[in-house]
């Protein structure tokens, strides 16, 4: 028995580490495939045995087997020490000053852009992330990321990044393309075509999708995939959530049509972070300072092993009970956290037990969305992750 969960843990390894395309599998489809090998392996044990019992007894291994793994506590992941992460940024308008909560100048985004080669570091190709999420990250990268696809991009940053040959990942939402102010699909199809570009599927509509039925959020994700299609010949491998917010079984659809999938809390990526819920810090007039530009890149990922609740929306959970479970590894005594429920923006009171951190919150959250970033500072710099939760039904304040 021993010998079997051995094989089974290192056919999940592999099949997780593997370079053949296993990205969408859940821990389900992995633990098939573990049943298919098993099953070929207990009939060569079973081989000259072909009595009924014999049957039953094989399917009472392989079965078991599964069971003991499938609700097993023991996690898959572990702490990687050397990890450097990946830093992802994400800006929308360029040049669009009446609009400043989604807009940088021209001249400060150069400016990071300067900051970040400046300082040594080199920008990820999105098509290369596939690769290297799952390994650990001994050199720091930059992920750039636009959302929504406005014709001021394409004016002004297009230029730009196109000279430069910066690779970047733009998401596009189908229903606008066109629009006024937006750019239309003969200039999405004419970026796509350069091997540093990568485009995104941002939904169909952009709307607040969480408020959707279920049955009405799948329309609208598939009406997205179908114009993909229609235009570019493919869906994209990447998604972003509008204004970040998912719920877990809105997730569940993501993950089952898409690779990977990118929220607007602020963190670094590390092979910890869940591939549905990829954080980006969000860069415009307000928060593009270049002070606070220097300090985002270079943050160091705040690794972590698991946070609850799982499920971002809230409800009736408000505010939620909200605790971080780190790795035994890790030193998180002079942890801060912050968060946004109630009058604003303060300290969050938190305790710690052994590896776990339980963030206990001021008062409900009263915005649409609840933001909690906790960082640390070690030797190697300052750490940083964000979460974001959603309040359904709470239109934009």
């Amino acid at each position: 028995m021993k010998i079997l969960l051995i094989l089974d843990k290192s056919i999940l390894f592999w099949l997780r580490n593997s370079k053949i395309k296993f990205t969408r599998l859940s821990k389900f489809s992995l633990q098939l495939s573990c049943l298919i090998l098993y099953s070929l392996s207990l009939d060569m044990i079973f081989k000259n045995i072909f009595s009924p019992a014999a049957s039953i007894i094989k399917l009472f291994i392989v079965f078991f087997i599964q069971f003991e793994i499938a609700y097993s506590d023991e996690p898959y992941n572990k702490f990687f020490s050397n990890e450097k992460g990946i830093v992802s940024i994400m800006y929308h308008r360029f040049n669009e000053s009446k609009y400043p909560s989604t807009n940088i100048q021209m001249n400060i985004f150069k400016q990071h852009i300067s900051n970040i080669r400046g300082a040594g570091y080199k920008f990820l190709n999105p098509d290369l992330l596939k690769d290297v999420f799952f390994k650990e990250k001994l050199e720091k990268k930059f992920l750039l990321t636009i959302d929504d696809g406005y014709e001021s991009f394409y004016e002004h940053a297009w230029p730009f990044l196109k000279d430069n040959q910066i690779p970047f990942l733009i998401f596009i939402s189908t229903e606008a393309v066109g629009k006024n102010g937006y750019m239309n699909w003969k200039q999405i199809k004419e970026i796509e075509k350069y091997n540093f570009v990568s485009i995104g599927n941002h939904s169909h509509s952009h709307d607040y999708l969480v408020n959707f039925s279920f049955d009405d959020f799948k329309k609208d994700i598939r009406k997205s995939i179908k114009i993909f299609e229609n235009n570019l010949g493919y869906n994209p491998i990447f998604f972003s959530y509008p204004f970040g917010e998912w719920n877990s079984i809105q997730k569940q659809f993501i993950s089952d049509n898409f690779d990977f999938a990118f929220g607007q809390h602020s963190g670094v990526i590390d092979l910890n972070k869940d591939q549905y819920e990829l954080p980006r810090f969000p860069i415009n007039e307000k928060y593009g300072d270049l002070e606070r530009f220097k300090f985002i890149i270079n943050l160091l990922p705040f690794q972590y092993k698991k946070v609850f609740p799982e499920e971002k929306m809230i409800d009736n959970n408000n505010p939620p009970q909200m605790k971080v479970e780190f790795f035994k590894e890790q030193k998180i005594e002079n942890i801060n956290c912050f968060s946004n429920e109630g009058a604003g923006w303060d300290n969050s009171k938190i305790v710690i037990k052994e590896n776990i951190l339980k963030i206990i919150f001021r008062d409900k959250f009263t915005s649409r969305r609840g933001r909690v970033n906790c960082s640390i500072k070690d030797i190697e710099g300052w750490r940083w992750f964000g979460i974001q939760f959603v309040l359904k039904d709470i239109k934009e304040n």
